[in-house]
């Protein structure tokens, strides 16, 4: 997709550390003549082959955005023709975008009128547009409003369903799009078939032979809140480590210990399954068979290559069992009876078998015929809304759940590095990997470590209203001036012992990527002590 656009914005992602695949093509584009915009509080790799990085204001990403789609819209550079016929709601944006000029969004979100002009006029006026987006949109308490201002970005200059434009998520892991698509977000059947409609959930009603619970289910935070509220009282955890991952991690854990019975099937002794009372022992990614989606749809055949050590066995396996002995008569053969069965219920997997991934490896959805390649490029005529058109929505601009005040006064953002993956809990067991990044550390502006006497290598403390952490620091030019910016894979420093639980509340998403910060020098305490 980068190949052919003329203008590629990245905001709420570096994808040089998170995603070094999809900045090789967004160089290359570059290279090549494309305009690439970054837009983040901090400077990145991609940063040096940017015609333009904006380097906004951490929290005022609605700003930004807003006052690009009020340029678009006075200085009439909308595309009225896809506006009339494929989107809804736009009257209502032009009328409340009118308050939003670049003038006055300036102060708010740090960047000069005049640029944001020119941004929103090279974006909407460029044969074709890109946005590749990451978490840095949605780790907020307004993750909800900044993509809608994404999304009417794109729909209002028709920047949507042609070679080289659209809105590209970056998928925070391997297989988000896969399982997102399977179900398993708490609101939506396989497929994003909400469960509180009664004509969708009847298929899956009369394929499973059972009733299923038409209330939404709780997201990561709410379980937690759940738990301390005493209405959960046990769980049941694969692939994940809420111990590390989870925001407010004080509060998590105590969680964790709380509940009666906690089973956690892993590939190792997590600090998640440190409190449980069964660990599972599960398969890797090269020791199972199955299909991952790609963030390009792309679903993709992965093929058992080596045997499960010991008594570890396969996830579908373990599963299974379980279903059985609580008396469901489940009886897959394996991943390809599960493909079969999903091929019924999805319309996504059409003309999609698994007799025809084993054959080709890979087939990107949707297909319209069992022997046409799939479709790269989706939303061409329409959108698969009620109406069939995009909804525009117009959003204010909110600030962070938690502003800096005299007693926290920077700014604490998570993320990764690019050496360690996630919560660490595979990175930091490869040796190689751990030699070159070992240890804790946290990344602050030279001038902020100028103000507060420290060097490179020497310990601070940081402390938030959730927690205190005492960590190396490290010097980084990219870093905005006031925000300390933290890796969250180190077990010895958990990041999330500090982090904000406050959602966004429509997706339900945590605010990892803003909450106020102390930062101080820590005592250097002698052996005596």
């Amino acid at each position: 997709a980068a190949m052919d656009a003329e203008v590629i914005i990245v905001i709420g992602a570096n994808p040089a550390i998170n995603h070094p695949v999809a900045a090789t093509f967004i160089k290359n584009a570059a290279q090549r003549g494309a305009k690439l915009i970054v837009m983040d509080p901090r400077r990145q790799t991609l940063s040096r082959h940017a015609h333009l990085h904006l380097a906004f204001k951490a929290g005022s990403d609605v700003a930004l955005l807003n006052a690009m789609i009020n340029t678009i819209i006075t200085e009439g550079l909308t595309d009225d023709q896809y506006i009339a016929g494929y989107t809804e709601g736009y009257e209502d944006l032009k009328e409340r975008i009118k308050e939003f000029t670049p003038e006055k969004m300036e102060p708010i979100c740090g960047i000069p009128a005049e640029t944001l002009r020119e941004v929103a006029r090279m974006y909407a006026r460029s044969r074709a547009s890109i946005i590749f987006w990451g978490m840095g949109i949605s780790q907020h308490v307004h993750g909800t409003d900044n993509a809608r201002c994404l999304i009417a970005l794109a729909l209002i200059t028709g920047q949507v369903g042609r070679p080289g434009t659209g809105l590209h998520p970056l998928r925070g892991q391997n297989n988000v799009q896969g399982a997102s698509d399977a179900g398993l977000i708490p609101m939506f059947l396989p497929d994003y078939q909400p469960v509180g409609r009664t004509d969708l959930r009847e298929p899956f009603e009369k394929l499973w032979h059972q009733d299923l619970d038409p209330v939404r289910g709780l997201t990561v935070v709410e379980i937690i809140n759940a738990i301390h509220a005493g209405e959960i009282t046990g769980m049941y955890i694969e692939g994940e480590n809420p111990a590390m991952s989870d925001p407010d991690l004080q509060h998590a854990r105590e969680a964790l210990a709380k509940l009666d019975h906690l089973v956690v099937q892993d590939l190792f002794v997590t600090e998640t399954a440190f409190h449980a009372d069964v660990i599972l022992p599960a398969s890797a990614f090269a020791e199972k068979s199955g299909t991952f989606t790609n963030t390009d749809r792309r679903v993709q055949l992965a093929r058992e290559v080596i045997r499960p050590p010991g008594d570890a066995r396969q996830d579908l396996w373990i599963i299974q069992e379980i279903a059985r002995r609580m008396g469901l008569d489940w009886r897959y053969d394996g991943p390809a009876d599960v493909f079969t069965e999903m091929t019924r219920v999805m319309p996504s997997l059409n003309n999609i078998t698994w007799e025809r991934l084993v054959r080709e490896g890979a087939v990107t959805y949707p297909v319209d015929d069992p022997h046409k390649p799939g479709n790269e490029i989706i939303f061409t005529t329409g959108f698969p809304t009620e109406s069939g058109r995009g909804k525009i929505v117009p959003a204010r601009v909110l600030p962070p759940d938690e502003l800096p005040d005299d007693e926290y006064p920077m700014v604490l953002s998570t993320g990764r590095v690019l050496e360690h993956w996630h919560t660490g809990s595979m990175t930091r067991r490869s040796m190689v990997l751990d030699q070159i990044e070992p240890e804790a550390v946290a990344f602050m502006s030279p001038k902020d470590m100028r103000r507060m006497k420290v060097w490179p290598g020497d310990m601070v403390r940081l402390e938030t209203r959730r927690g205190a952490v005492e960590i190396k620091v490290r010097s980084d030019r990219d870093v905005p001036e006031n925000m300390v910016f933290m890796p969250f894979c180190y077990a010895e420093a958990a990041a999330n012992l500090l982090t904000n639980p406050a959602l966004d509340p429509f997706g339900k998403i945590p605010e990892f990527k803003f909450c106020a910060v102390r930062a101080e020098r820590a005592e250097v305490r002698t052996a005596a002590e």
